[in-house]
């Protein structure tokens, strides 16, 4: 079952949905002071939010200043909201991919399991070649510690016990106690990284995304020869998950 720990991403994202309930109940705007005084943020994560969300189409300004709901959120509540997620989501992915240079992921824990749910590669940025299952694999991607970290002690035993923690290069981490105290003295700030644990020549990081009880995560991964982008790249990626986890959310 899901550990009750809230990553970054879903603070802003925490703040970001509140806005958004904030401006749904002024159909006529309502101005960023307003906003301000409605849920107390702080000036400049305010704007901050605020900026990420016209971005994003979720608001839009009047030319008084105001704000209100804008075309991607009366999307969401139309009919077919699964096509035009799925579509929102990939976009990003695609745009994602392209800024910063690496294979990108969304994963998700359903049904006791790791499903890698949409990716975006290409040549420039090639994916992971699944040499094993990644269900299979979650003690040693960065994809599945990401998914295995939001779970409670029981549920990572539960998956453990149905997917032995096998080597799968020099690297991989084997032993439960181990990988338990790995998973939980990452700071939730840090992201996942897989340095060659799942397979030899390509290093990964994940980001976690929770939304509600969901469990998910946003990642990314490197040819070997591109190790030295790794942790700059990873920083990015947990820049740019707000946005993600908040399609994610609605």
């Amino acid at each position: 079952m899901p550990k009750p720990v809230p990553a970054v991403p879903f603070r802003s994202v925490q703040y970001a949905l509140r806005l958004l309930e904030a401006v749904s109940q002024h159909r006529c705007g309502i101005t960023e002071d307003g906003l301000a005084r409605r849920t107390q943020l702080p000036p400049a994560q305010l704007a901050h939010l605020l900026t990420m969300l016209r971005a994003e189409g979720y608001l839009e300004r009047l030319p008084d200043g105001g704000y209100v709901t804008g075309a991607a959120l009366g999307r969401l509540g139309a009919s077919g909201h699964r096509e035009v997620l799925s579509e929102q989501l990939q976009a990003k992915l695609t745009v994602l991919r392209d800024d910063i240079g690496a294979a990108v992921y969304i994963s998700r824990y359903e049904d006791g399991e790791v499903r890698i749910t949409q990716f975006a590669a290409g040549s420039h940025a090639p994916p992971v070649i699944e040499w094993v299952d990644f269900k299979a694999a979650a003690h040693a991607s960065a994809v599945g510690k990401a998914l295995l970290t939001q779970l409670d002690h029981d549920g990572r035993r539960d998956h453990l016990a149905r997917h032995k923690a096998v080597r799968l290069t020099s690297r991989t981490t084997t032993s439960e106690r181990a990988l338990f105290t790995q998973l939980d003295s990452r700071p939730p700030t840090v992201p996942v990284l897989d340095l060659q644990e799942y397979a030899v020549g390509t290093v990964c990081a994940a980001v976690p995304l929770t939304a509600g009880t969901a469990v998910g995560c946003l990642a990314l991964s490197l040819p070997i020869q591109h190790a030295h982008r790794l942790r700059s790249a990873a920083r990015q990626l947990g820049e740019r998950a707000a946005p993600l986890l908040l399609s994610l959310s609605l």
